[in-house]
Protein backbone atom coordinates (compact mmCIF):
# COMPACT_ATOMS: atom_id res chain seq x y z
CA UNK A 1 0.00 0.00 0.00
CA UNK A 2 3.14 2.15 0.18
CA UNK A 3 3.26 3.62 -3.59
CA UNK A 4 -0.64 4.73 -3.44
CA UNK A 5 -0.73 5.68 -0.25
CA UNK A 6 1.80 8.35 -1.59
CA UNK A 7 -0.42 10.13 -3.73
CA UNK A 8 -1.96 10.91 0.16
CA UNK A 9 1.29 13.36 0.19
CA UNK A 10 -0.33 16.35 -1.12
CA UNK A 11 -3.04 16.74 0.97
CA UNK A 12 -1.17 16.46 4.21
CA UNK A 13 -3.47 19.43 5.30
CA UNK A 14 -6.64 17.74 4.84
CA UNK A 15 -6.00 14.82 6.12
CA UNK A 16 -4.94 16.08 9.52
CA UNK A 17 -7.96 18.86 9.13
CA UNK A 18 -10.35 16.20 8.48
CA UNK A 19 -10.83 13.97 11.14
CA UNK A 20 -9.32 16.78 13.82
CA UNK A 21 -12.76 18.63 13.20
CA UNK A 22 -14.45 15.25 13.10
CA UNK A 23 -12.99 14.27 16.68
CA UNK A 24 -14.21 18.12 17.29
CA UNK A 25 -17.58 17.47 16.62
CA UNK A 26 -17.79 14.40 18.71
CA UNK A 27 -16.78 16.15 21.26
CA UNK A 28 -19.77 18.23 21.50
CA UNK A 29 -22.15 15.06 20.60
CA UNK A 30 -21.08 13.42 23.59
CA UNK A 31 -21.65 16.83 26.12
CA UNK A 32 -26.04 16.93 24.95
CA UNK A 33 -26.39 13.58 26.61
CA UNK A 34 -25.40 15.90 29.71
CA UNK A 35 -27.36 18.82 29.00
CA UNK A 36 -30.46 16.63 28.71
CA UNK A 37 -30.03 15.30 32.41
CA UNK A 38 -29.35 18.41 33.30
CA UNK A 39 -32.87 19.98 31.71
CA UNK A 40 -34.58 16.55 33.11
CA UNK A 41 -33.28 16.35 36.72
CA UNK A 42 -32.98 20.72 37.59
CA UNK A 43 -34.78 22.23 35.19
CA UNK A 44 -37.86 20.16 35.16
CA UNK A 45 -37.69 18.52 38.07
CA UNK A 46 -36.39 21.60 39.94
CA UNK A 47 -39.26 24.10 38.38
CA UNK A 48 -36.26 25.97 36.99
CA UNK A 49 -37.36 27.31 33.97
CA UNK A 50 -34.47 29.52 33.51
CA UNK A 51 -32.19 26.88 32.67
CA UNK A 52 -34.42 24.77 30.39
CA UNK A 53 -34.23 27.85 28.30
CA UNK A 54 -30.40 28.48 28.73
CA UNK A 55 -30.01 24.14 28.67
CA UNK A 56 -31.82 24.28 25.30
CA UNK A 57 -30.47 27.49 23.71
CA UNK A 58 -27.30 25.18 24.43
CA UNK A 59 -27.95 22.52 22.82
CA UNK A 60 -28.73 24.38 20.09
CA UNK A 61 -25.39 25.98 20.02
CA UNK A 62 -23.56 22.74 20.67
CA UNK A 63 -25.96 21.84 17.34
CA UNK A 64 -25.21 24.29 15.10
CA UNK A 65 -21.11 24.01 16.23
CA UNK A 66 -21.62 20.60 15.41
CA UNK A 67 -22.96 20.58 11.96
CA UNK A 68 -20.36 23.71 11.22
CA UNK A 69 -17.60 21.36 12.01
CA UNK A 70 -18.65 17.94 10.95
CA UNK A 71 -19.51 20.05 6.96
CA UNK A 72 -16.09 21.41 7.52
CA UNK A 73 -14.40 17.94 8.48
CA UNK A 74 -16.80 16.43 5.67
CA UNK A 75 -15.07 18.98 3.26
CA UNK A 76 -11.56 18.27 3.64
CA UNK A 77 -11.76 14.76 3.65
CA UNK A 78 -14.01 14.74 0.72
CA UNK A 79 -11.42 17.20 -1.21
CA UNK A 80 -8.60 14.43 0.05
CA UNK A 81 -10.22 11.10 -1.12
CA UNK A 82 -11.37 12.76 -4.52
CA UNK A 83 -7.93 13.87 -5.28
CA UNK A 84 -6.42 10.80 -4.30
CA UNK A 85 -8.69 8.94 -6.42
CA UNK A 86 -7.81 11.30 -9.52
CA UNK A 87 -4.13 11.05 -8.85
CA UNK A 88 -4.54 7.10 -8.64
CA UNK A 89 -6.58 6.95 -11.98
CA UNK A 90 -4.13 9.78 -13.83
CA UNK A 91 -0.74 7.35 -12.66
CA UNK A 92 -2.68 4.26 -13.14
CA UNK A 93 -3.65 5.50 -16.70
CA UNK A 94 -0.35 6.46 -17.82
CA UNK A 95 1.17 3.60 -16.27
CA UNK A 96 -1.54 1.40 -18.58
CA UNK A 97 -0.53 3.52 -22.04
CA UNK A 98 2.96 2.61 -21.41
CA UNK A 99 2.52 -1.48 -20.83
CA UNK A 100 3.61 -3.39 -24.06
CA UNK A 101 1.20 -5.57 -25.58
CA UNK A 102 2.47 -8.68 -24.31
CA UNK A 103 1.88 -6.81 -20.65
CA UNK A 104 -1.58 -5.81 -21.70
CA UNK A 105 -2.69 -9.28 -22.62
CA UNK A 106 -1.42 -11.15 -19.77
CA UNK A 107 -3.59 -8.30 -17.29
CA UNK A 108 -6.18 -8.60 -19.43
CA UNK A 109 -7.90 -5.28 -20.64
CA UNK A 110 -11.59 -6.15 -18.70
CA UNK A 111 -9.23 -6.72 -15.98
CA UNK A 112 -7.65 -3.06 -16.38
CA UNK A 113 -10.59 -0.95 -17.03
CA UNK A 114 -11.80 -2.41 -13.39
CA UNK A 115 -8.63 -1.51 -11.91
CA UNK A 116 -9.23 2.14 -13.24
CA UNK A 117 -12.85 2.31 -12.26
CA UNK A 118 -14.67 0.07 -9.62
CA UNK A 119 -11.16 -0.62 -7.72
CA UNK A 120 -10.19 3.04 -7.88
CA UNK A 121 -13.14 4.27 -6.56
CA UNK A 122 -13.60 1.81 -3.71
CA UNK A 123 -10.04 3.22 -2.87
CA UNK A 124 -11.41 6.64 -2.59
CA UNK A 125 -14.26 5.49 -0.83
CA UNK A 126 -12.06 3.76 1.61
CA UNK A 127 -10.09 6.87 1.98
CA UNK A 128 -12.77 9.00 2.82
CA UNK A 129 -14.56 6.69 5.07
CA UNK A 130 -11.39 6.39 7.16
CA UNK A 131 -10.49 9.68 7.28
CA UNK A 132 -13.98 10.81 8.78
CA UNK A 133 -15.06 7.45 10.79
CA UNK A 134 -12.01 5.78 11.88
CA UNK A 135 -10.69 7.88 14.98
CA UNK A 136 -14.22 9.21 15.91
CA UNK A 137 -16.25 6.06 16.07
CA UNK A 138 -13.72 4.32 18.48
CA UNK A 139 -13.69 8.25 20.12
CA UNK A 140 -17.62 8.24 20.07
CA UNK A 141 -17.02 4.41 22.27
CA UNK A 142 -14.77 5.54 24.62
CA UNK A 143 -16.10 8.48 25.47
CA UNK A 144 -19.29 7.65 25.54
CA UNK A 145 -18.64 4.70 27.90
CA UNK A 146 -15.92 7.32 30.35
CA UNK A 147 -19.11 9.62 30.18
CA UNK A 148 -21.31 7.10 31.56
CA UNK A 149 -19.11 6.37 34.54
CA UNK A 150 -19.17 10.18 35.38
CA UNK A 151 -22.65 10.07 35.78
CA UNK A 152 -23.21 6.68 37.28
CA UNK A 153 -20.23 4.08 37.96
CA UNK A 154 -22.45 1.19 38.99
CA UNK A 155 -25.21 1.36 35.51
CA UNK A 156 -22.38 2.19 33.37
CA UNK A 157 -20.80 -1.56 34.52
CA UNK A 158 -22.84 -2.35 31.80
CA UNK A 159 -20.97 -0.81 29.06
CA UNK A 160 -17.95 -2.30 30.26
CA UNK A 161 -19.77 -5.77 29.15
CA UNK A 162 -21.91 -4.21 26.22
CA UNK A 163 -18.89 -3.38 24.49
CA UNK A 164 -16.53 -5.85 24.50
CA UNK A 165 -19.62 -8.31 23.76
CA UNK A 166 -20.45 -5.87 20.50
CA UNK A 167 -16.89 -5.58 19.22
CA UNK A 168 -16.39 -9.52 19.05
CA UNK A 169 -19.84 -9.84 16.83
CA UNK A 170 -18.99 -6.63 15.32
CA UNK A 171 -15.20 -8.18 14.04
CA UNK A 172 -16.85 -11.90 13.55
CA UNK A 173 -18.88 -10.39 11.39
CA UNK A 174 -16.93 -9.01 9.34
CA UNK A 175 -14.15 -11.41 8.99
CA UNK A 176 -16.71 -13.96 7.57
CA UNK A 177 -18.36 -12.09 5.17
CA UNK A 178 -15.03 -10.60 3.48
CA UNK A 179 -13.57 -13.15 1.93
CA UNK A 180 -17.05 -13.49 0.41
CA UNK A 181 -16.71 -9.92 -1.06
CA UNK A 182 -13.52 -10.77 -2.76
CA UNK A 183 -14.91 -13.26 -4.46
CA UNK A 184 -17.79 -11.36 -5.61
CA UNK A 185 -15.32 -8.44 -6.50
CA UNK A 186 -14.00 -11.37 -8.58
CA UNK A 187 -17.08 -12.89 -10.21
CA UNK A 188 -17.91 -8.94 -11.18
CA UNK A 189 -14.46 -8.75 -13.11
CA UNK A 190 -15.74 -11.79 -14.75
CA UNK A 191 -19.28 -10.18 -16.07
CA UNK A 192 -17.75 -7.24 -16.33
CA UNK A 193 -15.49 -8.95 -19.02
CA UNK A 194 -18.16 -10.77 -20.59
CA UNK A 195 -19.86 -7.43 -20.80
CA UNK A 196 -16.93 -5.88 -22.48
CA UNK A 197 -16.12 -8.65 -25.02
CA UNK A 198 -20.43 -8.26 -26.28
CA UNK A 199 -20.15 -4.53 -26.63
CA UNK A 200 -17.37 -4.87 -28.66
CA UNK A 201 -18.84 -7.85 -30.43
CA UNK A 202 -22.17 -6.86 -31.00
CA UNK A 203 -22.42 -6.94 -34.89
CA UNK A 204 -20.92 -10.34 -34.91
CA UNK A 205 -23.42 -11.85 -32.24
CA UNK A 206 -26.29 -10.37 -34.06
CA UNK A 207 -25.22 -11.44 -37.73
CA UNK A 208 -24.62 -14.87 -35.95
CA UNK A 209 -28.41 -15.09 -34.62
CA UNK A 210 -26.13 -15.68 -31.30
CA UNK A 211 -28.35 -13.44 -29.41
CA UNK A 212 -29.91 -15.96 -26.84
CA UNK A 213 -26.92 -18.06 -26.42
CA UNK A 214 -24.78 -15.04 -25.07
CA UNK A 215 -27.96 -13.87 -22.77
CA UNK A 216 -27.82 -17.39 -21.70
CA UNK A 217 -24.19 -16.87 -21.31
CA UNK A 218 -24.48 -13.90 -19.42
CA UNK A 219 -27.36 -15.24 -17.50
CA UNK A 220 -25.52 -18.25 -15.95
CA UNK A 221 -22.47 -15.98 -15.03
CA UNK A 222 -24.78 -13.66 -13.04
CA UNK A 223 -26.57 -15.99 -11.40
CA UNK A 224 -23.09 -17.00 -9.71
CA UNK A 225 -22.21 -13.64 -9.32
CA UNK A 226 -25.90 -13.40 -7.71
CA UNK A 227 -25.08 -16.31 -5.71
CA UNK A 228 -21.90 -14.94 -3.94
CA UNK A 229 -23.41 -11.62 -3.27
CA UNK A 230 -26.37 -13.36 -1.55
CA UNK A 231 -24.31 -15.26 0.38
CA UNK A 232 -22.04 -12.29 1.64
CA UNK A 233 -25.25 -10.20 2.39
CA UNK A 234 -26.86 -13.24 4.01
CA UNK A 235 -24.14 -12.62 6.53
CA UNK A 236 -24.15 -8.54 6.65
CA UNK A 237 -27.42 -8.94 7.44
CA UNK A 238 -27.01 -10.22 10.77
CA UNK A 239 -24.75 -7.70 11.72
CA UNK A 240 -27.69 -5.38 12.71
CA UNK A 241 -30.32 -7.23 14.23
CA UNK A 242 -27.66 -9.00 16.20
CA UNK A 243 -26.08 -5.66 17.19
CA UNK A 244 -29.69 -3.98 17.92
CA UNK A 245 -30.69 -7.39 20.51
CA UNK A 246 -27.50 -6.92 22.55
CA UNK A 247 -27.80 -3.16 22.73
CA UNK A 248 -31.36 -4.05 23.37
CA UNK A 249 -30.79 -6.47 26.17
CA UNK A 250 -28.19 -3.79 27.68
CA UNK A 251 -30.57 -0.86 27.46
CA UNK A 252 -33.33 -3.39 29.14
CA UNK A 253 -30.35 -4.19 32.31
CA UNK A 254 -29.80 -0.36 31.91
CA UNK A 255 -32.81 0.68 32.40
CA UNK A 256 -33.81 -2.16 35.05
CA UNK A 257 -30.76 -1.04 37.20
CA UNK A 258 -31.24 2.75 36.69
CA UNK A 259 -35.04 1.94 37.66
CA UNK A 260 -34.08 0.80 40.97
CA UNK A 261 -31.48 3.15 41.62
CA UNK A 262 -33.85 6.05 41.00
CA UNK A 263 -36.32 4.30 43.15
CA UNK A 264 -33.51 4.24 45.52
CA UNK A 265 -32.72 8.00 45.39
CA UNK A 266 -28.98 6.94 44.37
CA UNK A 267 -29.34 8.67 40.93
CA UNK A 268 -32.50 10.82 39.18
CA UNK A 269 -34.03 10.24 36.44
CA UNK A 270 -31.85 12.64 33.90
CA UNK A 271 -28.86 10.17 35.00
CA UNK A 272 -30.80 7.21 33.53
CA UNK A 273 -31.92 9.25 30.30
CA UNK A 274 -28.27 10.22 29.95
CA UNK A 275 -26.85 6.57 30.06
CA UNK A 276 -29.46 5.51 27.76
CA UNK A 277 -28.36 8.15 25.14
CA UNK A 278 -24.73 7.03 25.35
CA UNK A 279 -25.93 3.40 24.97
CA UNK A 280 -27.33 4.63 21.46
CA UNK A 281 -24.33 6.45 20.86
CA UNK A 282 -22.13 3.26 20.97
CA UNK A 283 -24.70 1.33 18.96
CA UNK A 284 -24.55 3.47 16.10
CA UNK A 285 -20.88 4.41 15.87
CA UNK A 286 -19.77 0.77 16.09
CA UNK A 287 -22.47 0.08 13.28
CA UNK A 288 -20.89 2.89 11.38
CA UNK A 289 -17.33 1.27 12.73
CA UNK A 290 -18.23 -2.53 11.06
CA UNK A 291 -19.15 -0.88 8.09
CA UNK A 292 -15.59 1.24 8.31
CA UNK A 293 -13.58 -1.80 8.36
CA UNK A 294 -15.58 -3.62 5.75
CA UNK A 295 -15.04 -0.64 3.58
CA UNK A 296 -10.87 -0.53 4.28
CA UNK A 297 -10.59 -4.27 3.91
CA UNK A 298 -12.34 -3.68 0.27
CA UNK A 299 -9.87 -1.04 0.03
CA UNK A 300 -7.26 -2.71 0.73
CA UNK A 301 -8.26 -5.79 -1.79
CA UNK A 302 -8.20 -2.69 -4.45
CA UNK A 303 -5.35 -1.19 -3.22
CA UNK A 304 -3.08 -3.97 -3.88
CA UNK A 305 -4.26 -4.69 -7.03
CA UNK A 306 -4.07 -1.43 -8.06
CA UNK A 307 -0.93 -1.28 -6.93
CA UNK A 308 0.53 -4.47 -9.22
CA UNK A 309 -0.50 -2.55 -11.65
CA UNK A 310 1.64 0.29 -10.69
CA UNK A 311 4.70 -1.44 -9.83
CA UNK A 312 5.28 -3.58 -12.97
CA UNK A 313 8.17 -3.51 -14.28
CA UNK A 314 9.04 -4.46 -17.73
CA UNK A 315 12.91 -4.05 -19.33
CA UNK A 316 14.23 -1.07 -19.91
CA UNK A 317 17.05 0.68 -21.76
CA UNK A 318 20.46 0.46 -20.10
CA UNK A 319 21.79 4.34 -19.05
CA UNK A 320 23.84 5.62 -21.57
CA UNK A 321 22.06 4.19 -24.51
CA UNK A 322 23.05 5.48 -27.73
CA UNK A 323 19.86 7.28 -29.53
CA UNK A 324 20.88 7.48 -33.08
CA UNK A 325 18.45 6.15 -35.69
CA UNK A 326 18.47 5.10 -38.97
CA UNK A 327 16.02 3.00 -40.14
CA UNK A 328 18.17 -0.50 -40.29
CA UNK A 329 16.13 -3.80 -39.01
CA UNK A 330 17.51 -6.87 -38.45
CA UNK A 331 15.72 -10.18 -37.65
CA UNK A 332 17.94 -12.64 -35.94
CA UNK A 333 16.40 -16.72 -35.72
CA UNK A 334 13.46 -14.81 -34.52
CA UNK A 335 11.03 -16.87 -33.02
CA UNK A 336 7.67 -16.35 -30.95
CA UNK A 337 5.10 -17.73 -28.83
CA UNK A 338 1.83 -15.79 -27.33
CA UNK A 339 2.22 -17.87 -23.85
CA UNK A 340 4.40 -20.64 -22.81
CA UNK A 341 3.01 -23.47 -23.50
CA UNK A 342 1.35 -22.36 -27.22
CA UNK A 343 2.76 -23.68 -30.29
CA UNK A 344 5.22 -20.52 -31.86
CA UNK A 345 3.83 -17.84 -34.02
CA UNK A 346 6.70 -17.58 -35.56
CA UNK A 347 9.85 -19.36 -35.82
CA UNK A 348 13.27 -19.03 -36.83
CA UNK A 349 12.99 -15.99 -39.01
CA UNK A 350 15.85 -14.43 -40.08
CA UNK A 351 16.57 -11.42 -42.76
CA UNK A 352 17.98 -7.62 -42.66
CA UNK A 353 16.08 -4.65 -43.85
CA UNK A 354 18.33 -1.39 -45.21
CA UNK A 355 17.46 2.27 -44.93
CA UNK A 356 14.73 2.96 -47.79
CA UNK A 357 13.92 -0.28 -48.33
CA UNK A 358 10.19 -1.60 -49.33
CA UNK A 359 9.39 -4.70 -47.41
CA UNK A 360 6.84 -6.77 -48.52
CA UNK A 361 5.16 -9.25 -46.09
CA UNK A 362 2.47 -11.69 -47.25
CA UNK A 363 1.29 -15.20 -46.42
CA UNK A 364 -2.15 -16.91 -45.48
CA UNK A 365 -4.68 -15.95 -42.62
CA UNK A 366 -2.83 -17.07 -39.30
CA UNK A 367 0.68 -17.31 -40.68
CA UNK A 368 2.34 -14.21 -38.59
CA UNK A 369 2.57 -11.51 -40.25
CA UNK A 370 1.62 -9.11 -37.90
CA UNK A 371 3.07 -10.58 -34.94
CA UNK A 372 6.41 -10.45 -37.08
CA UNK A 373 6.08 -6.40 -37.47
CA UNK A 374 4.84 -6.33 -34.12
CA UNK A 375 8.06 -7.11 -32.85
CA UNK A 376 9.58 -4.63 -34.80
CA UNK A 377 8.48 -2.11 -32.14
CA UNK A 378 9.06 -3.85 -29.21
CA UNK A 379 5.55 -4.29 -28.81
CA UNK A 380 6.06 -8.18 -28.12
CA UNK A 381 9.58 -9.44 -26.73
CA UNK A 382 10.54 -12.64 -28.86
CA UNK A 383 10.95 -15.73 -27.39
CA UNK A 384 14.17 -16.83 -28.73
CA UNK A 385 16.56 -14.56 -31.20
CA UNK A 386 16.80 -10.78 -31.36
CA UNK A 387 15.41 -8.15 -33.03
CA UNK A 388 17.84 -5.40 -33.62
CA UNK A 389 17.25 -1.59 -35.35
CA UNK A 390 20.16 -0.30 -35.80
CA UNK A 391 22.16 -3.05 -34.50
CA UNK A 392 20.63 -2.76 -30.94
CA UNK A 393 18.01 -5.38 -29.74
CA UNK A 394 14.64 -3.29 -29.57
CA UNK A 395 14.09 -4.29 -25.95
CA UNK A 396 17.40 -1.91 -25.18
CA UNK A 397 16.15 0.91 -26.96
CA UNK A 398 14.55 3.78 -24.87
CA UNK A 399 10.51 2.91 -25.54
CA UNK A 400 9.26 6.38 -26.46
CA UNK A 401 12.45 7.00 -28.73
CA UNK A 402 12.21 4.18 -30.57
CA UNK A 403 8.12 4.17 -30.66
CA UNK A 404 8.72 8.19 -31.67
CA UNK A 405 10.45 6.99 -34.59
CA UNK A 406 7.96 4.31 -36.17
CA UNK A 407 5.13 5.01 -37.51
CA UNK A 408 2.26 2.00 -37.38
CA UNK A 409 -0.89 1.54 -39.13
CA UNK A 410 -2.37 -1.17 -37.78
CA UNK A 411 -4.62 -3.58 -38.75
CA UNK A 412 -7.84 -2.67 -37.53
CA UNK A 413 -8.55 1.31 -38.83
CA UNK A 414 -8.87 2.84 -35.41
CA UNK A 415 -10.16 6.27 -35.13
CA UNK A 416 -11.10 8.79 -32.29
CA UNK A 417 -13.82 11.15 -31.08
CA UNK A 418 -13.21 14.79 -32.23
CA UNK A 419 -12.08 16.01 -35.54
CA UNK A 420 -9.64 14.68 -38.59
CA UNK A 421 -7.23 17.49 -37.32
CA UNK A 422 -7.17 16.16 -34.22
CA UNK A 423 -6.84 12.52 -35.15
CA UNK A 424 -3.76 12.93 -37.38
CA UNK A 425 -2.31 15.47 -34.94
CA UNK A 426 -1.56 12.17 -32.92
CA UNK A 427 0.92 11.73 -35.59
CA UNK A 428 3.18 14.86 -33.93
CA UNK A 429 2.43 18.35 -33.98
CA UNK A 430 2.29 19.54 -37.18
CA UNK A 431 1.02 22.42 -39.70
CA UNK A 432 -2.18 22.11 -41.37
CA UNK A 433 -0.10 22.22 -44.90
CA UNK A 434 1.81 19.63 -43.46
CA UNK A 435 -1.38 17.62 -42.71
CA UNK A 436 -2.87 18.25 -46.10
CA UNK A 437 0.21 16.57 -47.36
CA UNK A 438 -0.38 13.40 -45.55
CA UNK A 439 -3.96 13.59 -46.23
CA UNK A 440 -2.95 13.38 -50.40
CA UNK A 441 -0.11 10.75 -50.11
CA UNK A 442 -2.58 8.57 -48.32
CA UNK A 443 -5.44 9.49 -50.59
CA UNK A 444 -7.15 11.06 -48.49
CA UNK A 445 -7.83 14.64 -49.45
CA UNK A 446 -10.84 14.32 -51.72
CA UNK A 447 -13.47 13.48 -49.64
CA UNK A 448 -12.46 15.24 -46.73
CA UNK A 449 -12.18 18.42 -48.64
CA UNK A 450 -15.93 17.49 -49.93
CA UNK A 451 -16.52 17.84 -45.98
CA UNK A 452 -15.72 20.44 -43.57
CA UNK A 453 -11.81 19.59 -44.36
CA UNK A 454 -9.54 19.31 -41.15
CA UNK A 455 -12.68 20.23 -39.01
CA UNK A 456 -14.53 17.57 -40.24
CA UNK A 457 -16.45 15.86 -36.86
CA UNK A 458 -15.13 11.85 -36.77
CA UNK A 459 -17.53 9.78 -34.07
CA UNK A 460 -16.40 7.20 -31.87
CA UNK A 461 -14.52 4.62 -33.77
CA UNK A 462 -15.04 6.53 -37.15
CA UNK A 463 -18.23 5.35 -37.63
CA UNK A 464 -19.23 8.44 -39.83
CA UNK A 465 -16.43 7.02 -42.55
CA UNK A 466 -16.57 3.83 -44.44
CA UNK A 467 -14.18 1.36 -43.83
CA UNK A 468 -11.89 2.41 -47.07
CA UNK A 469 -11.74 6.00 -45.71
CA UNK A 470 -10.78 5.08 -42.55
CA UNK A 471 -8.13 2.88 -43.47
CA UNK A 472 -6.72 6.24 -45.67
CA UNK A 473 -7.12 8.34 -42.43
CA UNK A 474 -5.30 5.90 -40.28
CA UNK A 475 -2.52 6.03 -42.78
CA UNK A 476 -2.60 9.64 -43.13
CA UNK A 477 -1.98 9.84 -39.26
CA UNK A 478 0.73 7.74 -40.20
CA UNK A 479 2.77 9.90 -42.67
CA UNK A 480 2.49 12.54 -40.14
CA UNK A 481 4.77 11.57 -37.98
CA UNK A 482 7.64 11.15 -40.56
CA UNK A 483 9.07 8.32 -38.89
CA UNK A 484 12.02 6.36 -40.37
CA UNK A 485 10.41 3.19 -39.98
CA UNK A 486 6.97 3.06 -41.20
CA UNK A 487 4.76 -0.36 -40.82
CA UNK A 488 1.20 -0.93 -43.08
CA UNK A 489 -0.30 -3.89 -41.84
CA UNK A 490 -2.62 -4.59 -44.51
CA UNK A 491 -3.43 -1.16 -44.28
CA UNK A 492 -5.50 -1.19 -48.48
CA UNK A 493 -7.46 -4.43 -47.48
CA UNK A 494 -10.87 -1.66 -48.21
CA UNK A 495 -9.16 0.00 -50.82
CA UNK A 496 -9.46 -0.23 -54.72
CA UNK A 497 -6.51 -1.51 -56.49
CA UNK A 498 -6.58 2.29 -58.28
CA UNK A 499 -6.48 3.49 -55.04
CA UNK A 500 -3.84 1.47 -52.89
CA UNK A 501 -1.83 1.65 -56.19
CA UNK A 502 -1.43 5.57 -56.29
CA UNK A 503 -1.45 5.34 -52.27
CA UNK A 504 2.19 3.09 -52.37
CA UNK A 505 3.52 5.42 -55.25
CA UNK A 506 3.34 8.54 -52.74
CA UNK A 507 4.63 6.91 -49.89
CA UNK A 508 7.78 5.79 -52.28
CA UNK A 509 7.87 9.25 -53.15
CA UNK A 510 8.46 10.23 -49.21
CA UNK A 511 11.08 13.11 -49.09
CA UNK A 512 12.64 11.41 -45.57
CA UNK A 513 12.89 7.60 -47.66
CA UNK A 514 11.54 5.56 -44.71
CA UNK A 515 11.70 2.08 -44.37
CA UNK A 516 8.49 0.52 -45.25
CA UNK A 517 7.02 -2.58 -44.50
CA UNK A 518 3.58 -3.80 -46.19
CA UNK A 519 1.62 -6.62 -44.78
CA UNK A 520 -0.83 -7.87 -47.32
CA UNK A 521 -2.96 -10.43 -48.41
CA UNK A 522 -2.57 -9.18 -52.50
CA UNK A 523 0.64 -9.84 -54.03
CA UNK A 524 -0.30 -6.78 -56.15
CA UNK A 525 0.37 -4.77 -53.02
CA UNK A 526 3.93 -6.12 -52.26
CA UNK A 527 5.00 -7.75 -55.81
CA UNK A 528 7.45 -4.04 -56.33
CA UNK A 529 8.74 -4.18 -53.20
CA UNK A 530 12.83 -4.85 -52.78
CA UNK A 531 11.89 -7.64 -50.76
CA UNK A 532 9.23 -10.41 -49.91
CA UNK A 533 9.07 -12.41 -47.10
CA UNK A 534 6.73 -15.26 -47.82
CA UNK A 535 5.25 -16.47 -44.00
CA UNK A 536 3.20 -20.03 -44.01
CA UNK A 537 2.40 -21.35 -41.02
CA UNK A 538 5.26 -19.22 -38.68
CA UNK A 539 8.28 -19.84 -40.85
CA UNK A 540 9.72 -17.84 -43.85
CA UNK A 541 9.53 -20.08 -46.58
CA UNK A 542 10.68 -17.62 -48.89
CA UNK A 543 12.63 -14.25 -48.77
CA UNK A 544 13.42 -12.34 -52.39
CA UNK A 545 12.21 -10.45 -54.97
CA UNK A 546 8.61 -11.01 -56.93
CA UNK A 547 10.49 -12.61 -60.11
CA UNK A 548 12.70 -14.83 -57.71
CA UNK A 549 10.09 -16.19 -55.91
CA UNK A 550 7.80 -17.00 -58.68
CA UNK A 551 9.87 -19.67 -59.76
CA UNK A 552 11.73 -20.35 -56.48
CA UNK A 553 8.71 -20.56 -53.74
CA UNK A 554 5.42 -22.55 -54.12
CA UNK A 555 4.09 -21.13 -51.46
CA UNK A 556 3.83 -17.77 -53.28
CA UNK A 557 3.11 -18.60 -56.67
CA UNK A 558 0.30 -19.90 -55.37
CA UNK A 559 -1.16 -17.15 -53.69
CA UNK A 560 0.31 -14.66 -56.65
CA UNK A 561 -1.78 -17.81 -59.39
CA UNK A 562 -4.81 -16.97 -57.30
CA UNK A 563 -5.10 -13.61 -57.85
CA UNK A 564 -3.59 -13.20 -61.14
CA UNK A 565 -4.85 -15.13 -64.39
CA UNK A 566 -3.23 -15.06 -67.55
CA UNK A 567 -1.36 -11.84 -66.22
CA UNK A 568 -4.30 -9.53 -65.34
CA UNK A 569 -6.29 -9.13 -62.17
CA UNK A 570 -8.89 -10.99 -61.21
Amino acid sequence: MKTTLSFLKKYKKEVVLGPLFKLIEATFELFVPLVVASIIDRGIGGGDKGLVVRSSLLMVLLGVLGLVFAVTAQYFCAKAAVGFGTDVRKSLFAKIQSLSYSSIDSQGTGKLITRMTSDVNSMQNGVNLVLRLVLRSPFIVIGAAVMAFTVDPESAFWFVIVIPVLSLVVLGITLITVPLHKKVQKKLEDVFGLCEENAGGARVIRAFCAEETETERFISENRVLYSLQKAAGRFSALLNPVTYVIINAATIALLWTGAVRVDTGAVKVGAVVALFNYMSQILVELLKFANVIVSVIKAKASCDRVEAVLLYEEEKTPEGCEKRFDGKVTFENVTFSYSKNAEPSLEGISFTVHRGETVGIIGGTGSGKTTLINLIGGFYPPTEGTVAVDGRDVLLWDREELLSRIAVVPQKAVLFKGTVRDNLLWGKKATDEELWEALRCAQADGFIAEKEGLDTPVEQNGRNFSGGQRQRLTVARALVRQGEILILDDSSSALDFATDAAMRKAIKSLPNEPTVFIVSQRTSSIMHADRIVVLDDGRAVGIGRHDELLSSCPVYREIYESQFKSGGER
